[in-house]
């Protein structure tokens, strides 16, 4: 497994991480011993990046990673959890907090839940509009002393947000949605992170299944899937989107490789300091996306897929109105 770091002062992890969430939440139902075979097969593979939230079903979804991995060796597995999301007990979403104190107390029951004494890197989900970022980062940084945190990492944040927590403490990365159809980032977060030295954790790398090249217009999506209230998944947008994936399929098609290998593979030549999470829930979804790093691009093949899918084609915002509103990275 080829391995990468997460910027100057976070820890060195697979090429690849394995993200979790859709094994228990937002995507409908999952299959729990599959759910588990996958985290398995992963970490077979080499994969050492776990990544989580302490609000994905509420809880459920850190139990799992315990279930996982018990019997294995903690220190060969890198677990990076978000917290901060409010959810009511029907599954709704209530908002955010970073208050010291809520940050204490969520790391307290992940440990719990995860059956471990210290998480790799703990990050706000969302930036809390009533709580300053430095009070937020401040309270983790007290728990790194402590010894139940080892980095610091944030998720969807701007530029200047960036700059003020980094003020406070060192920074791993920052987790935000980059893919061929989402690159807002490039424009003033991920220059601001180089400079830094702080890395990226991309996930949305298939753009919720939407560049996977398995999708299909006619796709009937159980419920609790919140794809079905995605701008990028609706009517027209929908069309021209996989309008786009088709255009793609024929540049894979010519280094013979799949969609979803091509566009993890583009995500992953965007430097070295991007490490991509692929939300595969089967193994057979976790084999095609772990082909993604045998797929070598050169110049010709980026200007190819440039070509097919340029920036800023995507019909559709990656999230439903509201959503963008709690986006720190988007104003």
């Amino acid at each position: 497994m080829q391995t990468r770091s997460l910027g100057s002062t976070g820890p060195r992890v697979s090429a690849l991480g394995l993200g979790t969430m859709g094994m228990s939440d937002l995507y409908g139902p999952a299959d729990r011993a599959e759910s588990i075979a996958t985290i398995h097969a992963a970490l077979e593979a080499g994969i050492t990046l776990l990544d989580t939230g302490d609000f994905y079903g509420m809880g459920h979804n850190e139990l799992l990673i315990h279930e996982a991995l018990q019997g294995r060796n903690r220190d060969d597995v890198q677990i990076s959890v978000k917290f901060g999301a409010l959810r009511d007990a029907d599954g709704g979403w209530l908002g955010n907090s970073g208050h010291p104190d809520f940050v204490k107390t969520s790391l307290a029951y992940t440990l719990q839940r995860l059956g471990t004494d210290h998480v790799d890197v703990y990050r706000p989900a969302r930036v809390d509009p009533a709580v300053p970022i430095e009070e937020t980062v401040g309270a983790i940084a007290e728990m790194v002393q402590a010894g139940h945190v080892r980095h610091i990492g944030l998720s969807e944040v701007g530029a200047d947000t960036i700059r003020r927590a980094a003020a406070v403490h060192p920074i791993s990365d920052v987790q935000i949605e980059y893919s061929l159809i989402s690159r807002s980032l490039e424009a003033e977060i991920l220059p601001t992170t180089r400079e830094l030295g702080i890395g990226i954790t991309a996930y949305g790398v298939l753009s919720r299944g939407l560049l996977s090249g398995h999708w299909s217009p006619d796709r009937e999506l159980p419920p609790g899937d919140f794809r079905g209230y995605s701008p990028r998944f609706q009517g027209d947008n929908l069309q021209r989107n996989l309008e786009l994936v088709e255009a793609l399929r024929a540049v894979a098609e010519g280094k013979g490789a799949s969609v979803a290998q091509i566009a993890i593979a583009w995500v992953l030549s965007r430097g070295e300091d991007v490490v991509p999470l692929v939300g595969a829930r089967r193994r057979e979804r976790l084999g095609e996306a772990l082909g993604a790093l045998d797929v070598t691009l050169d110049t010709a093949d980026l200007d190819r897929i440039e070509r097919a899918v340029p920036a800023d084609a995507a019909a559709g915002d990656r999230y439903a109105a509201e959503q963008m509103a709690h986006l720190d990275s988007e104003r």
